[in-house]
C-alpha cells in the first residue's frame, strides 16, 4: 500500500502496477481518508472522537474490517504528513468518484469537522476550499452541512 500512497502523491496513480482496478480503489479510500484526516488536524489538535469519526465513516462507506480501518487511517496519516496540498487527494476524488459520491465525501468532512463538538472556523473553510476542487457547488455542500447539523442536534438531544 505505501507503494500506491507514494505514486498517488507523485501522480503516478495505479494505472502501472498489478492489480490495476483494486490499486485504483485503494487509492481512491486513501484520498478520502487523508481528506477526512486533514479536516481533523485542521484546528490543531485530533481527539478520540474525530479519531472514532473517521473511522465510523471509513467502515461503513467502504464496508472494511477493523484491522482495515486501521491500516487506512495509518495510510493516510502519513500521507497528509507528506504532501503539503489538497490537490493530489483531490485530484483521485474527482477522477475516481461519482458526483453523488463527491458530495458523500463532502457530509464526511462535516462530520469529521463537528465529531469534537465544535466548528473550528479551519475546518470550514477547508471543506469550503475540497468542495470547490471536487467540483461540489455550495448549495450542494451547504445541504449536507444542513444534514451533519441535523444529526449533531439530534445526538446532543438524545445525550441530555
Amino acid at each position: 500500500m505505501i507503494e500506491r500512497i507514494k505514486a498517488l502523491l507523485l501522480g503516478g496513480g495505479a494505472e502501472g502496477s498489478p492489480g490495476g482496478e483494486i490499486d485504483r480503489e485503494d487509492d481512491a479510500r486513501v484520498a478520502a481518508a487523508a481528506l477526512l484526516v486533514e479536516a481533523a488536524c485542521m484546528d490543531g489538535t485530533v481527539d478520540d472522537s474525530e479519531r472514532d469519526t473517521i473511522a465510523r465513516l471509513l467502515r461503513s462507506s467502504f464496508g472494511l474490517e477493523a484491522e482495515e480501518v486501521v491500516e487506512l487511517i495509518e495510510a493516510a496519516t502519513r500521507s497528509v504528513k507528506e504532501s503539503n496540498q489538497l490537490y493530489a487527494f483531490t485530484r483521485v476524488i474527482n477522477d475516481r468518484y461519482s458526483h453523488e459520491e463527491r458530495v458523500g465525501i463532502i457530509e464526511m468532512l462535516w462530520e469529521v469537522a463537528y465529531a469534537d463538538g465544535h466548528l473550528h472556523h479551519y475546518e470550514s473553510n477547508l471543506v469550503r476550499r475540497v468542495s470547490g476542487l471536487i467540483h461540489v457547488p455550495d448549495r450542494e455542500s451547504g445541504e449536507a452541512h444542513k444534514r451533519v447539523l441535523a444529526r449533531v442536534e439530534l445526538a446532543v438531544a438524545a445525550s441530555s
